[in-house]
Parts: structure tokens; sequence; C-alpha cells
């Protein structure tokens, strides 16, 4: 593939529709769905259960779907009837609650929630399924597609920034659900669904139109048995170190952050008293909020331009500091408020790079003809591993730390996420700097060779 491919205005709209949708959808599942469980009458095991569940159905299902979509040659009919499907199933869970299922079985309204905790936990299965067929095999392969080694950071900067929009902008429009859960009956939950579903769906629809194959002249003579276990021959790993070496990377900053990141909106929700950060804002703070703010993206924009030029290593280890350092300072925030805030912004900023970073050097070295192949070995490392490990962390250290509880919906005392999840998350997290020496020898030999 050459170099000078342009990122066309049609490619761009479909990176940001299709990357800013999936991620909002994402972001439902993987912080507002665990919210939903505790809202039903599940507890943090129920979250950890369902996450697991989710990342072996994101594993299996990436890379089936992400061979499948190479041998055939095909993205766009995965991208969008996938996102069609996915639309679906979200907006299934407006009649998964245990009023409704009470109703259905003629039973009480408590002795339906063990029954509708599960069903959560598998119809989330099922839109794992949906998801993970058209965004993380589909769509991650299509973007690798149209790549290239001169433009993947522009593309990564886009794809890293629309999580943190999108979580915003699931924050910002259901606002009421994250701010007072226990007023929010069903229906607004069943509005929420019903809403982002068919927003989702529509996306799909969109995408009929809007997405070009990206493989149009690639052959692929390998049998589908043999692209399904591709990524796993030795031969294959010793011939593609450097993705490796990066993957590595991945899957440790990955388990890093599902320590928390599950549990973030909850800790918010049930830990921190958000309600009392409207007296501390004065206009003075806001002011110099929103230019610190303005200051910081303007700098990421600046160093996701100069990785493309000067390379991705010298970024490496102060994305790394930013993210350890934002963590521990997360954790010595406790509870107060406007401390947190600042080590969560520290945070971010780590978090962010590293993203940009990592999912370009795993782009980059992806074989141009195996990108569809290798998307299930991309899950493992950052979805199936960080999946069972991280929110297990979690659910055990908040069970021996947390010296706060929570009566949910059906009279049930439940702990709240303890700090310590963030030190644990950082203790990790640092475990990076050790295959990260080797990734930064990897991007020199890249930039030697680009000269």
């Amino acid at each position: 593939m050459s170099d000078n491919k342009k990122l066309s205005p049609s490619i761009l709209l479909n990176v940001i529709l299709f990357g800013f949708m999936g991620q909002v959808a994402w972001a439902v599942e993987n912080n507002f769905f665990n919210l939903y469980m505790l809202k039903i009458g599940g507890d943090m095991h129920d979250i950890s259960v369902m996450i697991a569940v989710s990342a072996i159905v994101a594993f299996l299902t990436t890379l089936f779907m992400g061979s499948l979509s190479d041998k055939l040659n095909k993205r766009k009919i995965f991208i969008c009837a996938g996102y069609i499907l996915w639309g679906l199933t979200v907006i299934a869970f407006a009649v998964i609650n245990p009023e409704s299922i009470a109703k259905l079985m003629g039973t009480e309204v408590g002795a339906a929630i063990p029954l509708t905790v599960t069903l959560v936990i598998i119809m989330d299965g099922i839109m794992t399924f949906m998801g993970s067929t058209s965004n993380d095999a589909a769509f991650n392969a299509w973007v690798t597609d149209i790549g290239t080694s001169s433009n993947r950071s522009k593309i990564e900067s886009l794809l890293a920034i629309i999580p943190v929009i999108a979580t915003l902008a699931v924050t910002g429009s259901f606002g009421a659900i994250f701010g007072d859960s226990k007023e929010v009956g069903q229906r607004e939950y069943s509005l929420y669904f019903l809403i982002l579903g068919s927003i989702v769906t529509v996306c799909g629809v969109i995408g009929i139109f809007s997405v070009k194959e990206s493989r149009t002249n690639v052959k692929t003579t390998a049998g589908f048995g043999e692209t399904l276990v591709y990524g796993f021959k030795p031969s294959v790993i010793k011939n593609n170190k450097s993705l490796y070496i990066s993957l590595v990377c991945m899957g440790i900053f990955s388990v890093s952050s599902q320590v928390f990141f599950p549990y973030i909106f909850i800790y918010l929700d049930k830990h921190l008293d958000m309600s009392a950060l409207g007296s501390m804002l004065s206009p003075g703070v806001i002011i110099f909020a929103l230019v610190f703010i303005i200051a910081l993206v303007a700098a990421l924009v600046y160093i996701i331009i100069m990785s493309d030029r000067n390379g991705k290593a010298p970024y490496l280890y102060p994305a790394v500091t930013f993210y350890l350092i934002g963590l521990i300072l997360v954790f010595f925030a406790d509870d107060n408020i406007l401390y947190f805030l600042f080590a969560a912004l520290v945070t971010i900023v780590g978090y962010g790079l590293l993203m940009i970073m990592l999912g370009a050097a795993v782009r980059d070295f992806t074989p141009e003809d195996k990108t569809g192949q290798l998307q299930g070995i991309r899950m493992i490392f950052s979805v199936l591993i960080p999946m069972l490990i991280g929110p297990s962390v979690a659910e055990r250290i908040s069970n021996a730390y947390s010296v706060t509880t929570y009566v949910n919906d059906y009279g049930e005392t439940l702990p709240t996420p303890a700090p310590h999840i963030f030190l644990a998350s950082a203790l990790i997290g640092a475990l990076i700097i050790i295959p990260l020496y080797f990734l930064s020898k990897e991007f020199e030999k890249q930039k030697a060779l680009n000269k």
C-alpha cells in the first residue's frame, strides 16, 4: 500500500461516524450497563461476570468474523449489517427489567431479579457479538486497510479522542441517569435504549451508501481454517515481532485500565458526591479550566502531528509517566472532588497518548493482507485478557478495602468501588515499561526504514 494514499473527506466521515457511534455503544456497555446492572439488583460480582462473558464473546467473534471478512474480501457488509443488528439488540434492553420479567412470570419483582440479571448477561453477549462483528472485526480492519504509516497517527488520534467525546455525549445527553439514578424509573431507561439503539441502526443504514470496500484488489488463497489459526503460528509471531511486542504493550495497558474503567461511573455516582461540584466552581475556575483544556488539546494535536514526522518513540515514556502519576493522584484524591478532577485530567492525558501510540503501532506493524485475521489476536490483548483480569481485580480489592456502601432499589446493601482500584491499576500499568523499551526500538527501526 502506498504511503501517498490521502485521507479523503469520505474516509474521514466514515472514520468519525462509525468510530463515534461504535464508541458510544461501547461506552454504554462498558459503563452505563454496569450502572444498569446495579439498578436491576445486580452487584459487582454480576458486573465482573457480565464483562468476562462479553470479553470471551468479543474475542471469539472478532477472531471468526475478522478471518471470514478476509476470506470473503469484504468489509462493508459486516460493518453495515452489523451496526444495524447491533442497534436492534440495544433496543431489546428496553423490555428487560425485573418488573417486566415478574409480570411475565406471574411472580414478585424480587423473585424475578436473578432471572433478569441472567437475561441481561446473555443479551449483553448477543449485543457484543453484533458489535464485535461490525466494529472490532470489520471496522477496525477497514481502518487498518485504508491507513498508512505516514497518516496512521492522525487516524488513531481521531479514534482515541472519539471515545472521550462519546463518553461525554452519553453522560451529557442522559445526565439525569448518572446524576441521581435512584429517581430514574424504567421508563427513562427504556427510552434511553430505544434512542441509542435507533441511532446505531441508522448509522448502519448510512454506511450502505457511504462506505467503500477496502480490499477490492486483495486475493486470499488460504483456507478458512488456516486463516483462523494464522496469528497463533510460531512462525508468524517470529516474523512479526514488532506487532506482537506492540500487542504485549497494549495488553498490559488494557489490563491496567480495565481495573478502574468499568467502574468509573459507579465510583462517581456512589463514592463521590458530584452534586456538590456546582457550588465549588466559580466563574474564574471555569474559565481557567476551559483555557487549560484548550491548551491541552492543542498540545496533543501538536504531539500527534510531530509523531507522524519524527516517529512515536519519543512520546511513549512521557505518556506512561502521565498515566501512572495520574492514577496515583486519583487514589490519593479519594473523595476530594476538585483534586480528583485534576488527577483524572492528568490520567486522561497519558491514557489518550498511550491509546494513540499503541493503537498506531498495532496497525503499523499489521501485515496489510492479514488485517482481518489478526483482529482476533488483537482482541486477546486488548479485550479478552484485560476484561477477564481487570474487573475481577477491582471486585476483590473493593470487597477488601471499600469503607462505604449503598442501598440499591431492592433494599440490598452493597460495597462501592474503593479508591484502591486506581492504585492497583497504576501498579499493573508500571509493568508496561519493560516491553515498551523494545517497542521504542521497533519504532526507531521503522523510522529509519521510512527515511
